[in-house]
């Protein structure tokens, strides 16, 4: 499915989409400033949790409740060597920015996951569910 986003209200959609594949693992893929985490923090407002959404560069992950949130870019390595890969095991949802890097991983154990594409186009974004 593809989405055309112009402000925050038309993530909704998105979200739903999401909701209803059933897979608790989503891989999200974009550019730098393309609304990976915007669309991680609207996800976690939307299931009624009132925490402040960062952005987990330092950290490779930031949990809200039963949502985990993860950025790998250029972490592949330190996200299997820190057993980040059990973590995905845990109920929940489980976002993973630049989830590109690690999606041939995911595949040999197993896991089943969505991919959200996130392309900026001049004054909107194209977000495209895969899977």
């Amino acid at each position: 499915m593809k989405f055309e986003v112009k402000n925050i209200n038309d993530l909704k959609p998105v979200i739903k989409c999401i909701k209803n594949r059933g897979k608790k693992i989503v891989l999200l893929k974009g550019t730098l400033g393309s609304g990976k985490t915007t669309l991680v923090k609207e996800f976690v407002k939307s299931c009624g949790i009132d925490e402040t959404v960062t952005s987990p560069t330092f950290a490779i992950q930031n949990r809200y409740e039963n949502i985990y949130h993860y950025d790998i870019y250029q972490k592949k390595e330190e996200f299997i060597s820190l057993g980040m890969l059990e973590e995905l095991e845990k109920k929940g949802f489980h976002f993973i920015e630049w989830g590109e890097e690690i999606e041939d991983i995911l595949k040999s154990f197993g896991f089943d996951y969505l991919k959200i594409n996130i392309i900026l186009k001049a004054n909107k974004r194209e977000i495209e569910c895969l899977n």
